[in-house]
């Protein structure tokens, strides 16, 4: 049974600018067509929010299709982490075990963690690896832990400069041993780019970079706001430095990547199966808008061909005011117990926010969807409401 969930401070991902490019289906100036709501749950001392479009759910697929049997698959909870944006969930591919780290509410420290199972990082404790130095580090946003050639690092975005917090830049943090939770973490500081690149990091705000390996190479993935916030690709050299100058692989185009006044691509998260590589991507306001779109490419493609990139014209998972499901996003992909796919994705279960600033409201908790896959190996997202609100605890 749905239940209402605790309030606090702050947790979110940063709202960025306007841009577009040309593209089929649906655009942001056509509109779309609001529907009713039919369930709504509430926050104690939240503002009225303003209408909300109830905006269409992925259509289910069938149990042929799934990729999980239903007598195998597992009771994860969901949420499995509250007051947690910006999800990560990881597996280590030496000893099996699972990290967890996300977006903090106050946005001064990177926690990890540490679990032998999905549903163990729900009661697991939390250690902090690294907390802001001084005040000048403002808005620390979105970790992600990534074994990048051979060690342990963490990427995320913040602010170094005490006269602009909104000085945003992609940082990483690098562990000194193989044991993340006990082996002691050191900043590295911005990644940099490539030797003669004027552009990766510096056209302006940048965040949530992401990393993937594919044929021997490793490709780095970020949101970077020149006027709108744009996704960018590159390869790497280090991981903390880029090798090639990068390319935009998608700018808001459609009215799902236009909500709620923002023009938004960001928090790229990484899928490879079936030959075919496929990025999630959070689109609009951090509000109920926000929702995930996504971009594939062949595995035998060249990666830093825009050529070779698909962009769906409709998002693959969004706001279901049925389900109390709003503004979902910003998400990651582990294998589960049973090595099915997962996706670790953050929603709030309520429209708007509670603060007079979306980055502000906390409320965003994460929550675990078993990926199911169609027959041409593409992946759905859908959850259900069995699936939604059984965490027996606020954690």
């Amino acid at each position: 049974m749905k239940k209402a969930l605790i309030s606090g401070l702050i947790a979110g991902t940063m709202l960025l600018g306007s841009f577009g490019l040309s593209g089929c289906g649906k655009k942001a100036e056509e509109g779309y067509t609001p529907q009713a709501e039919t369930t709504q749950t509430t926050l104690v001392g939240a503002q009225t929010p303003s209408p909300v479009s109830a905006l269409d759910s992925i259509a289910p697929v069938s149990e042929t299709a799934q990729s999980v049997k239903a007598d195998t698959a597992i009771d994860y909870l969901s949420p499995l982490v509250t007051l947690r944006a910006d999800p990560y969930l990881c597996k280590d591919p030496n000893t099996g075990k699972y990290y967890f780290t996300g977006s903090y509410p106050e946005y001064d420290r990177i926690e990890l963690r540490s679990a032998d199972t999905v549903n163990g990082i729900a009661t697991a404790q939390p250690k902090i690896i690294w907390l802001r130095e001084n005040t000048g580090i403002n808005h620390v946003w979105a970790p992600e832990m990534h074994y990048v050639m051979g060690q342990w690092v963490i990427y995320y975005a913040a602010s170094e400069n005490p006269q602009n917090a909104w000085e945003i830049k992609c940082r990483a943090l690098r562990c000194k041993g193989n044991d993340p939770m006990n082996d002691e973490w050191e900043k590295v500081g911005p990644i940099e780019p490539a030797d003669g690149d004027t552009q990766a990091f510096q056209i302006g705000m940048s965040l949530d970079m992401t990393v993937y390996e594919n044929k021997g190479r490793w490709y780095a993935i970020w949101a970077e706001k020149p006027n709108s916030s744009n996704l960018y690709l590159a390869e790497l050299a280090t991981p903390f430095k880029l090798k090639t100058k990068p390319i935009m692989i998608t700018t808001p185009e459609y009215w799902w990547e236009k909500g709620g006044g923002q023009n938004v691509d960001e928090g790229p998260a990484v899928l490879k199966h079936a030959g075919k590589i496929y990025v999630t991507f959070s689109g609009s306001a951090t509000d109920e808008n926000y929702c995930m779109g996504m971009l594939e490419i062949n595995e035998d493609a060249d990666q830093l061909d825009l050529g070779n990139w698909k962009k769906y014209d409709e998002p693959v998972f969004q706001s279901d005011p049925s389900l109390g499901i709003y503004g979902p996003g910003h998400n990651s992909f582990v294998k589960g117990d049973n090595d099915e796919w997962l996706c670790i994705v953050h929603f709030r279960d309520y429209p708007g926010f509670n603060t007079s600033n979306s980055l502000y409201d906390h409320n965003r908790h994460a929550h675990v969807m078993r990926i199911k896959f169609d027959e041409d190996g593409k992946p759905v997202f859908s959850l259900s409401a069995d699936e939604l609100y059984n965490t027996p605890y606020e954690n």
